[in-house]
């Protein structure tokens, strides 16, 4: 497996390329500024784009969607109960002084336990809301890529609109129950593992012991 990571735009995202180096299928992760950046990292791998997957639809994670989705005929990946966020995404970002051109629509609408395969890997879709309504994670392997949802020693915040306290805290619980070697790439800032979250995020003696 091929993975690049590329932070884009001014709120430091996480881009992740994610590819099958046998067949160069891939897929795109948060595309959420700077596509010729991105682009360049996968004309350079020679990487054949299937999937731009949006992990939710938050303006810094989803700028450069309409630009990969033109360039590469990738598909546009969403989970059903984000499509009200992703729709409203430019007017937040008009509302935080940042323009962001129309989006696609998306085309592959994913729920819990949908699986996207490209050449011969593959990532489970969890639903993991919280931090918005159809907040994902993917995971395969030893791998979990967590958006907004886990960060390093953090949570993504629950105070935009549709964001549900509640909810991340039962998302943050199910996360935790995959395997200590698991490594988190997340949405925003560095790496981390499963294991290390467990016993070094913030949140993780409230979430795992509250009722």
């Amino acid at each position: 497996m091929l993975i690049k990571t590329v932070v884009v735009g001014p709120l430091q995202v996480n881009c992740y390329i994610v590819g099958d180096e046998a067949s160069k299928r891939a897929l795109v992760i948060d595309p959420g500024d700077e596509p010729d950046r991105i682009l360049q990292i996968v004309k350079q791998a020679e990487l054949q784009v299937d999937y731009v997957v949006c992990t939710h639809g938050h303006f810094d994670h989803v700028g450069a969607v309409m630009d990969m989705k033109n360039e590469t005929g990738a598909k546009v990946v969403l989970h059903r109960d984000e499509i009200p966020v992703y729709s409203m995404a430019r007017d937040m970002a008009a509302f935080w002084g940042y323009d962001l051109e129309p989006l696609p629509e998306p085309e592959v609408i994913v729920q819990e336990g949908d699986v996207l395969t490209f050449g011969q890997l593959s990532l489970e879709v969890f639903h993991t809301p919280g931090h918005s309504p159809g907040g994902i994670c993917l995971y395969g392997g030893d791998l979990l890529f967590s958006g907004d949802t886990l960060f390093a020693g953090s949570v993504g915040r629950t105070d935009f609109e549709g964001g549900d306290l509640a909810k991340l805290r039962d998302s943050f619980r199910r996360l935790m129950i995959l395997p200590e070697a698991t490594e988190v790439l997340p949405g925003h800032g560095p790496a981390s593992t499963i294991g290390r979250e467990k016993r070094t995020n913030m949140f993780s003696a409230e979430f795992l012991h509250q009722r």
